[in-house]
């Protein structure tokens, strides 16, 4: 294990019930290039934005202390609308997005305030994420230094090569990872400077940990818990918001 490694993991254990720092990277940069048009954001589902919902979970969590919302530069300004409309006062800044998720990522993380010792990094077109999963993930990051929400996959996965079966890996060591993604911060920012010095690609943020020789601990996910994809997504979500409604009447 490297210096830096050694010198961050001295602290990786919290004491029983000790309460960390935790700031919340919203990513709100994506370009939804299979909305059809759609900007998946500000389409409502129940009444609201998408965004709306998602900052609202994360406001309303005891657990998390600031929200850095990090956004493509032309809708910097329409987000900080939303955010005055609906008083997120746990939102901090909202600042311009990179090219890619794992740039966007970093530039959240720089933003951080210096008492940031937990950050939860989470796709702002997740609006149906739950109050109870984020907590459970932030205590697991402060316990474990990084998790993240899983999920069993329910179809059986093909590993498919020029359009032919190469294997079938076992489907019950498969899981479908969300986020919140919650991470030592001081671990993820040393995380994704190595990435971006090597110009690795990750497809989330885990990878970047994971290419650390670092594990990451999987807490309970939720089906319910879907990234707006495509249009179908927004018409789902709102079914699912619908029947909470209902549930908590």
């Amino acid at each position: 294990m490297s210096g830096l490694l050694k010198k961050l993991f001295r602290i990786s254990r919290r004491r029983k019930n000790e309460r960390l720092f935790c700031s919340a990277v919203i990513l709100a940069a994506g370009r939804g290039e299979r909305m059809m048009g759609l900007n998946k954001l500000f389409a409502e589902i129940d009444g609201e934005p998408v965004l709306a919902h998602t900052l609202r979970v994360f406001e309303l969590c005891p657990e998390v202390d600031e929200i850095i919302v990090v956004a493509r530069p032309e809708e910097i300004g329409d987000i900080g609308v939303l955010i005055n409309e609906y008083g997120f006062s746990k939102v901090s800044k909202v600042i311009r997005g990179g090219e890619r998720r794992q740039d966007s990522v970093y530039i959240g993380l720089m933003e951080v305030s210096p008492k940031s010792q937990l950050a939860a990094i989470h796709d702002g077109a997740r609006p149906l994420v739950t109050q109870r999963l984020i907590e459970e993930t932030i205590k697991a990051a402060a316990e474990y230094n990084a998790a993240a929400p899983g999920v069993p996959v329910k179809d059986t996965i093909k590993v498919v090569k020029s359009g032919e079966v190469v294997s079938t890996p076992d489907r019950a060591t498969l899981f479908a990872i969300q986020t919140p993604q919650v991470f030592k911060t001081d671990i993820i920012k040393a995380a994704l400077t190595d990435v971006i010095r090597t110009k690795a690609e990750i497809t989330d943020d885990c990878m970047a940990v994971e290419k650390l020789g670092l594990t990451v601990k999987i807490t309970q996910g939720d089906y319910d818990n879907i990234k707006i994809t495509t249009p179908s997504d927004l018409i789902v979500a709102d079914a699912i918001l619908r029947e909470r409604s209902v549930c908590e009447v």
